[in-house]
């Protein structure tokens, strides 16, 4: 519905640009609107009303009498039915050779008299709370953390691999590799990796799951020590920490990864070394253009993306018949969003 004072001021906006030099049919289109509407709307020499919401709309010949919609609520309200819904009520009476309406009408009626709300003892249902969302253009901004099991050298003995990653640029900041999960452990590992990348003074949001490694009052006092600013998943919810989730995935897909297990604490942390480094400097992450976290983290990604750009260009000059369109895209890519608003489930496929 557009309302009349809403109408006048789109035509007086159009009339001006038409008195501008503009083409009515561009003006309209600006507005969202069709010639064929501003015509409508001022057929008669003035701007018409919208006469919808005054409309005498007919009953519709389907639609219950109000006897029927009283039998409904008398049903609905007798001492046998009063505690049951419409889903209970309904074929309750077609066992006993009774029809007034379908189920549907019967939530309708219920609805309209304000009659339908939640009963019993079980907690009514909740709306389902969005996941934090944070976003990065920039390394030091957002780091997203998590533990993992590594298998140990019997089975069911494990070691814990603690990694944090800059959302940013993915780099690998920190990790450690220990026997037990602890919130001492973590404290530790989230001071080292502040001191080591030199953010100590800068705004930092650290996300992570709920478990009690994540959520300690040692690392909270840590945190709120260092000017860092907790951000967690939702209960039970492992896609609200995508990132890290899915680094953990690259990590034990490795041709080199010990399936059988680590022989012990000291192999463990070895490995992860190597990792690491193959990881940060090596790697050339699909989510970056192709390029390497350490590249991306430190800003070496804009030139090295611009030369590729500038190579494609020239390989097109050279045999424009080889080209049905444009050349790859080398832009680098912008801003990082964890847990996107809108998005049903994060993108794990793109987060590695």
């Amino acid at each position: 519905m557009i309302s009349t004072r809403d109408r006048r001021q789109a035509i007086e906006l159009i009339e001006e640009a038409v008195a501008a030099g503009a083409r009515k049919a561009r003006a309209c289109a600006a507005l969202g609107l069709s010639v064929r509407t501003v015509q409508r709307w001022t057929c008669d020499g003035g701007v018409s009303e919208d006469r919808r919401p005054h409309a005498e709309r007919p009953t519709p010949p389907n639609a219950l009498s109000e006897a029927e919609r009283g039998a409904v609520r008398v049903v609905c309200n007798s001492p046998e039915h009063a505690s049951l819904p419409p889903s209970q009520i309904v074929p309750r009476l077609a066992d006993a050779g009774i029809y007034i309406a379908s189920e549907s009408t019967f939530y309708r009626v219920l609805r309209a008299d304000d009659a339908q709300h939640h009963r019993g003892r079980a907690k009514a249902p909740r709306v389902p709370v969005p996941p934090p969302s944070h976003t990065a253009d920039g390394p030091c901004q957002v780091w997203c953390w998590d533990i993992t099991y590594l298998p140990g050298p019997v089975r069911g003995q494990f070691f814990y691999l603690y990694l944090i990653l800059d959302l940013y640029s993915r780099k690998i900041v920190g990790w450690e590799v220990h026997a037990q999960e602890n919130s001492a452990y973590s404290s530790a590992l989230v001071e080292r990796a502040v001191l080591g990348a030199g953010c100590i003074d800068r705004p930092l949001i650290l996300h992570a799951d709920n478990g009690s490694p994540q959520t300690g009052s040692t690392l909270m006092a840590t945190l709120e020590r260092l000017g860092i600013t907790p951000s967690h998943s939702r209960p039970r919810v492992s896609d609200d920490n995508a990132y890290a989730e899915t680094l953990f995935r690259t990590l034990k897909y490795r041709p080199a990864y010990p399936a059988n297990g680590f022989a012990d604490l000291a192999a463990a942390r070895t490995w992860v070394l190597d990792f690491e480094r193959w990881y940060n400097t090596e790697h050339r992450h699909s989510a970056l253009r192709f390029v390497t976290p350490e590249q991306r983290h430190t800003g070496a990604d804009v030139a090295i993306l611009q030369q590729r750009q500038a190579l494609y260009a020239q390989a097109k000059a050279a045999h424009p018949e080889r080209w049905s369109g444009a050349t790859r895209d080398w832009t680098p890519p912008g801003a990082v969003t964890l847990n996107p608003a809108g998005a049903a489930t994060p993108a794990l496929a793109r987060a590695a």
